[in-house]
């Protein structure tokens, strides 16, 4: 196969990307925000966080289509104060990958927050130390192993999105081809061979990404287990 564009993988890694950091940094905030609290309304509203996951892809662009469309409430808005279209571009990928993402970001992160031993962050508190210092001095630390399994997790979901992304950016060769999208109109053009070579990719890229997820965590659990019995 000659003349092949990348433009593609070039758009699925800078959606990812994007995607990946916002729901990183919003999936951190909410998980530790309703770490062990309890309150009216937080099984709903984490309900709503985890529905992506249940919901056809297609089901999900919809919903991004009548909030994000033209005459949607949040797209006419961007577009009247803004100028910024999001339907049919790639921000709308962008979009599309963070919706579908943050279930998994969440997850991780509210797992992680809820194994940590609160008696450590009591005993900073009692010491004087904020929040933000028992954050970013213990919470954090102790949590990043949880952390980077949902960050790599949102990175390969966002880089395998299609359905949502489909409905809210369409296909347009050049601006909203991500690689998923290559492979399908590929394959509806009878192109196999170019199929071919994006799922190759792609599957290349996901597996070295999980594979690598796996040996951090095999390595930090051995460390762990090392410094255990050196104790």
């Amino acid at each position: 196969m000659t003349d092949i564009d990348y433009s593609p993988l070039l758009l699925s890694l800078k959606v990812a990307a994007i995607s990946t950091a916002i729901v990183f940094i919003s999936g951190v905030f909410f998980a530790r925000l309703f770490s062990r609290k309890h309150f009216f309304g937080k099984t709903v509203i984490e309900s709503v966080f985890m529905l992506p996951l249940v919901l056809p892809p297609t089901v999900v662009g919809f919903a991004l289509l009548l909030a994000f469309g033209k005459h949607g409430w949040v797209g006419k808005w961007l577009m009247d104060w803004f100028g910024v279209q999001i339907v049919f571009t790639w921000l709308g990928a962008v979009i599309a990958s963070i919706v579908v993402s943050f279930p998994l970001m969440y997850q991780s992160a509210a797992a992680a927050f809820d194994s940590l031993d609160e008696r450590l962050e009591n005993a900073a508190r009692t010491f004087g130390a904020s929040e933000w210092r028992v954050f970013w001095t213990i919470a954090f630390p102790l949590a990043w192993p949880g952390l980077l399994a949902g960050l790599v997790l949102a990175f390969a979901r966002g880089l395998g999105e299609f359905g949502a992304t489909l409905m809210i950016a369409g296909y347009i060769p050049g601006k909203t081809d991500t690689i998923p999208m290559a492979i399908y109109f590929a394959v509806e053009s009878g192109q196999m061979e170019k199929a071919t070579f994006w799922v190759v990719i792609i599957v290349a890229l996901g597996f070295s990404t999980i594979m690598w997820l796996n040996w951090w965590s095999r390595r930090n659990m051995r460390r762990y287990a090392d410094q255990s019995r050196n104790r």
